[in-house]
Order: C-alpha cells, then sequence, then structure tokens
C-alpha cells in the first residue's frame, strides 16, 4: 500500500476497502471485536461472529479448555474474557478460594472487583498495591487496544471508586516495572501462599470470543505454597 493512498484514506479522500482495513488491522495487532468496529464505521458488514463457549461449533475448543482445568491440579487456574468476568475455573482454585475466604464465597463474578472491593478478596492480599495497580495497568491496555469499548472505561470508573484507590491510576502508565515477574501473596490460615501466573490464548482465532478468552493458570512461587495446593488436594479426594 503506497503512502500516498494510506494518507488519502487517513484524510476521507479515499473509501478503505473491505481488504485495506484488513491489511491495516493485521499491521496494527488489532483484536477482532475492534475489526468489526472498524468494518462498521466504514459501511461494511462485521466479519468476526461472537458466539458464547456453549455454542456446539466451539465444542473442541470448550474440550481444549477442560483439558488445561483439569491438568493445573492441584494448582489453581481460571478462565477469563477481557473484562475479567470469570467463566470457569478448576477444582484447586475452589479449594484455594475456600481457603482464603475462609469459606465465604465471593461477592463477585468480575475478577477485578474480587481484587477492589475491601469486602471480597482485598483483604487477604498482602501485596495489594502491587496487584491493584497491575490490574488497572492492564486495564488501561485493553482501553487503548479497544476505544469502542465503553464496558472497560465503565469498569475502570467502578474501580477507582473503590476505597483508598488512587486517583492518578485514573491514567495509563506507561513505564515498565522493574521486577521480572508478578508475584501475588496471599494471607492464609496456612501462612502466607505465593503464586505466579502464566496466560494462555487460542492462536488464529476468527471468533471474537475465542479471541478474547484466556486461561490464567497458577503456579506456586515457593515450596510451601505447593505443599498446602497439595495437602488441599489430598484432603478433598479422601
Amino acid at each position: 500500500m503506497s503512502a500516498r493512498h494510506l494518507s488519502c484514506v487517513e484524510t476521507g479522500k479515499a473509501q478503505a476497502s473491505r481488504a485495506t482495513i484488513a491489511r491495516l488491522a493485521d499491521a496494527l495487532g488489532v483484536p477482532l471485536r475492534e475489526r468489526n468496529s472498524l468494518l462498521l464505521a466504514s459501511g461494511y458488514a462485521p466479519k468476526y461472529s461472537e458466539s458464547t463457549l456453549a455454542t456446539p461449533e466451539l465444542g473442541r475448543m470448550r474440550q481444549a479448555i477442560d483439558l488445561i482445568l483439569h491438568h493445573q491440579e492441584p494448582y489453581p487456574a481460571f478462565v477469563i474474557n477481557r473484562r475479567w468476568d470469570v467463566l470457569g475455573a478448576n477444582q484447586a482454585a475452589a479449594r484455594i478460594n475456600q481457603l482464603l475466604m475462609n469459606g465465604r464465597k465471593s461477592r463477585h463474578t468480575n475478577l477485578l472487583h474480587q481484587v477492589f472491593d475491601p469486602d471480597d478478596f482485598r483483604p487477604v492480599i498482602v501485596n495489594w498495591a502491587e496487584v491493584a495497580k497491575k490490574f488497572i495497568d492492564d486495564l488501561h491496555r485493553e482501553i487503548a487496544a479497544t476505544p469502542s469499548d465503553q464496558v472497560a472505561r465503565h469498569l475502570l470508573d467502578e474501580e477507582l471508586r473503590y476505597p483508598d484507590v488512587p486517583a492518578r491510576w485514573r491514567f495509563r502508565n506507561v513505564e515498565n516495572d522493574s521486577s521480572p515477574l508478578f508475584t501475588l501473596v496471599f494471607r492464609s490460615s496456612e501462612g502466607e501462599l505465593r503464586f505466579f501466573e502464566t496466560i494462555t490464548t487460542f492462536a488464529g482465532p476468527r471468533d471474537v470470543t475465542l479471541d478474547e478468552v484466556r486461561i490464567e493458570c497458577s503456579f506456586p512461587a515457593d515450596d510451601h505454597t505447593a505443599a498446602v495446593c497439595a495437602k488441599l488436594a489430598t484432603s478433598a479426594s479422601a
């Protein structure tokens, strides 16, 4: 694509074709949801469907997700979407949650609300300020990647209204953290538990839901945490 033609598209002197929009989106790494928005703004029909995970066409993908959750035992794993709604979890996650919350159920199905609400997980997160800032930074990146998504912006407003959340977090932080790996530290009756996470996504998705679904797997960051997870699994199977 010539720079001249691209300039004409940018200034509105030329109409971008569907192929041109696709090439630009590919070059910029635009998420599928935002690609649909670009097509609509250009007068074209959306290209990518948005199915639920319960759709029969996504059956094989659900099996892959379930397989990852199962094999992550005895360590926690969660299925979330790009707005941090928890779509599923393995039994290890339920056991750890029960331990941390002393048997109480979470008030929210959204991970961000669980972290920020003082009546939810927030009190058991030892390094809450670090964890909360990390999630806010992630949310800012999602908003930057999909500027048309008003739900993400509303979610940011909701998190900022919780007590003792710094006002400066309303603005995106572009500085990199010095720590080589982010670790979550929880307080529990079994002592402090430390986890780091990996995130699994689908390669080459052609459905908005698959493009946005993430499987977060937690791994113990020390021997004590690994031993507690193994102990909980053994007790549950006894």
